[in-house]
């Protein structure tokens, strides 16, 4: 087995031999997913990279985004295996859970008895592929990117290989939630994680994918995918929790399809990487449907949290609502871009967008790009950001009572967190996430 803490030099990402080694890595993969993948690679080699003249990256540092340093990551060594796994214990409470490290499944928790006969599918992508490829051919990377990240979705689409397939029947109620652990291992590693959610009509699911590194120093590239499909009266909670090694540089899209009646909840916490730009994108397609959007963002150091989103509307009498929030310490750097688009035949859409930024420092700097595009002449929608800095009578408050001033602009940060926080039903997946801001604030 080739070492744990490398990289297969014969597989540099930008080598025009790459997709011939992955190729020769993964030689059972369907037909049809082959020639969506010859199809991508051909795609990923003649989009440009990112400039400062793409108005998709307007405010981004595009220095750095090449691939350049990276490579696919090797296997990951039994002791190191055993120990990911041990580290990936974050909820006691689940009905199922599996773990990823550089790709390869680690642990598979299965799901009951009961879930199984009811025809809940909760598999590795890997295995997926020829035992489920009808449901993935359908799905898998059916919509594309559209945010400005199209280059390197087209290399996730070529060089994925696992990740996570969760299909929820019809009228199908998982109380508890689903998780999927992803790690990446080794200097220079670069990872491709894949989610695809399908609740069909009245399913109700809540997932968890939770990304991170093995060693917060290390230098990685991590280039994922997720998408949540909600059919008819169906209601989804999806969490995405970013926490990449601080050195490292990640992108993630995210799709969410709303179709009749149904509703999606999606929460983003961003804490990882060195850059990280992640892209969120709702479609509502059937009527009386309702996406709604939240994120946290903690930064620090001279991180750089780019955050992209779309409401697109397509049907009427339908409901959007999305809500980040971002408190930056140090010389860290955020960006938010997002638009809500609504149709012509989206009519009495009702639809919200709000960026909130906090600064903990005078080097932070926030950028905020909220955005109209409205062809339907019934509706109410609205936008809103905000830049500011801590209350200085409220951190007075609590210096003048002995506490020092990391702690108050932890415990004001809390309170500035605390409306979306509020808004996770199951109480242990609330502590979880403020379980992560604390250990952030030590590293800060």
């Amino acid at each position: 087995m080739p070492p744990a803490t490398t990289v297969n030099p014969d597989s540099d990402l930008l080598t025009e031999t790459v997709f011939e080694h992955f190729q020769g890595r993964h030689p059972d993969l369907p037909p049809w997913l082959l020639q969506q993948k010859r199809q991508s690679w051909m795609e990923y080699r003649s989009l440009p990279l990112p400039n400062r003249k793409m108005e998709s990256w307007r405010f981004s540092n595009v220095r750095g985004l090449g691939v350049d340093p990276f490579a696919l990551a090797n296997p990951i060594n039994g002791h190191s295996r055993a120990a990911l796994v041990a580290r990936s214990q974050d909820l006691d409470s689940c009905a199922g859970r599996m773990v990823f490290g550089n790709d390869d499944l680690l642990e598979n928790s299965p799901l009951s008895w009961e879930m199984t006969e009811k025809g809940v599918i909760f598999e590795p992508l890997q295995t997926a592929f020829s035992k489920h490829s009808e449901i993935l051919e359908e799905f898998f990377m059916a919509q594309k990117s559209a945010l400005g990240s199209e280059k390197f979705a087209a290399l996730h689409t070529t060089l994925n290989r696992n990740g996570t397939l969760l299909y929820v029947p019809e009228k199908v109620e998982i109380r508890l939630p689903l998780v999927s652990r992803h790690w990446a291992f080794g200097e220079n590693a670069a990872v491709f994680p894949h989610t695809l959610l399908i609740a069909r009509d009245q399913a109700r699911v809540v997932f968890v994918d939770v990304y991170s590194s093995s060693e917060a120093s290390s230098r990685q590239f991590a280039c994922g995918v997720s998408t949540v499909y909600a059919g008819s009266g169906a209601e989804v909670e999806y969490h995405h929790v970013q926490n990449w090694g601080e050195r490292s540089l990640s992108f993630n899209t995210l799709t969410a399809i709303a179709q009749r009646n149904s509703r999606i909840r999606a929460f983003g916490m961003n804490l990882g990487s060195k850059y990280s730009r992640n892209e969120g994108h709702s479609i509502i397609e059937g009527p009386a449907s309702n996406a709604e959007f939240y994120s946290l963002t903690l930064s620090h150091l001279d991180q750089e949290m780019d955050q992209r989103t779309r409401q697109t509307h397509r049907a009427p009498h339908a409901r959007s609502n999305l809500l980040f929030k971002n408190a930056l310490l140090d010389s860290s750097k955020t960006i938010f871009s997002g638009l809500i688009k609504v149709d012509k035949a989206a009519q009495q859409t009702d639809a919200y967008q709000t960026n909130r930024n906090l600064l903990l420092s005078p080097k932070a700097e926030a950028n905020s790009m909220p955005g109209l595009e409205i062809l339907a002449n019934d509706v109410k929608c609205s936008h809103g950001a905000t830049t500011g800095q801590l209350d200085d009578n409220q951190l007075f408050y609590f210096l003048s009572r002995g506490i020092g001033k990391l702690a108050a602009q932890k415990l004001l940060v809390f309170g500035f967190f605390e409306e979306v926080l509020e808004k996770i039903d199951n109480r242990e997946l609330a502590e979880f996430h403020r379980r992560l801001v604390q250990e952030k604030f030590k590293r800060s």
